[in-house]
């Protein structure tokens, strides 16, 4: 079926150092640990971080081996309220997360804040305002 995602996978030159800011900051639980490939546990779709070297070796295409340009994607992360998404961001903030953007009430009704990990992968946390 083409139209359902069922993994989503972070593609990064030190496996390492962005399982240690998912799983201590985020707090991802590890699933699976092959070094070059973590997969955490994570309700829905499936959620993994490997080394781009894998799929260049696996594929043979060279734009697995190029530099990271620009914002590929997004992770957005869901809060209970909007009071959570300010706690949240500091807390992850506190923890190394590279602050983006400060927790702000948004046009389309919700309250968002964006971080970036340490491979500069920028993500949001959300929770709708009241009504």
């Amino acid at each position: 079926m083409l139209n359902q995602i069922a993994l989503i996978t972070i593609l990064t030159d030190d496996v390492p150092r962005l399982t240690a800011f998912y799983r201590d900051v985020l707090r991802f639980e590890v699933k699976q640990d092959l070094g070059v490939y973590v997969e955490f546990h994570n309700a829905g779709v499936r959620f993994a971080i490997c080394a781009r070297s894998v799929l260049h070796e696996a594929s043979g295409h060279a734009a697995y081996a190029e530099a990271q340009r620009g914002q590929c994607f997004e992770l957005a992360f869901p809060c209970a309220e909007p009071a959570e998404v300010d706690r949240a961001y500091a807390a992850i903030v506190a923890q190394g997360a590279t602050p983006v953007h400060a927790p702000a009430d948004m046009p389309w009704h919700q309250r968002t804040a964006m971080f970036a990990d340490p491979d500069g992968n920028i993500h949001e946390l959300f929770a709708d305002l009241p009504k």
